[in-house]
């Protein structure tokens, strides 16, 4: 069960970065734009990153 999580927050974590990118929402326009820009990327990395823990194995120690 905790694998079928990992790998879902992964895929949510990745999927609202590229939608923030893409402007899916249309939240921020104009002075703020490099906020969804900046939560875009970091999501990406962040899940990413959590795909990279979870498939090497290094949260099954936690």
């Amino acid at each position: 069960m905790r694998n079928v999580f990992g790998i879902i927050m992964i895929l949510i974590y990745v999927g609202m970065g590229v939608l923030l990118l893409c402007n899916f929402f249309n939240w921020m326009d104009g002075a703020w734009n490099w906020l969804r820009w900046a939560g875009g990327i970091l999501f990406i990395i962040y899940g990413l990153w959590r795909a990279y823990r979870q498939f090497k194995g290094i949260d099954s120690n936690i």
